[in-house]
């Protein structure tokens, strides 16, 4: 059964073992990740220097259960667009977002501008 959602940054703070590392660590197994979200953090680790091969590598080897970007997810997303103008929201964000309100669980996060947004979603800082 899942418990969470996680976002880009917090897989990214935990490969980095950056602070809110920890708590990621503790519920990886038991967390979902959206397709487009794990895309970012391949994205992230070669633009830092990882070779593409190391980069899927590294993915490939966290226990999370990735979760598709089916058409309900897309259009969710979508439509979060109002709600994300003002803090900046990426697709991959609204993505996120929307597969935690789908699932109903908390969803994991480094990016600040989450706690201020106007939805009725768990969101949980990882710092």
């Amino acid at each position: 059964m899942a418990g969470a959602v996680l976002d880009a940054s917090a897989v990214l703070a935990l490969l980095r073992s950056e602070a809110g590392a920890e708590p990621i660590a503790e519920l990886l197994a038991e967390s979902l990740v959206c397709v487009v979200n794990e895309a970012e953090v391949i994205g992230v680790l070669v633009q830092r220097g990882s070779p593409p091969a190391e980069a899927l590598e590294i993915v490939s080897g966290l226990p999370y259960r990735l979760v598709d970007l089916d058409r309900r997810l897309a259009r969710r997303a979508g439509t979060l667009w109002l709600a994300g103008k003002p803090h900046g929201l990426s697709l991959g964000d609204r993505c996120c977002l929307a597969l935690a309100e789908r699932e109903r669980l908390p969803v994991y996060t480094a990016d600040r501008s989450w706690a201020r947004l106007a939805l009725d979603l768990d969101v949980r800082l990882v710092r």
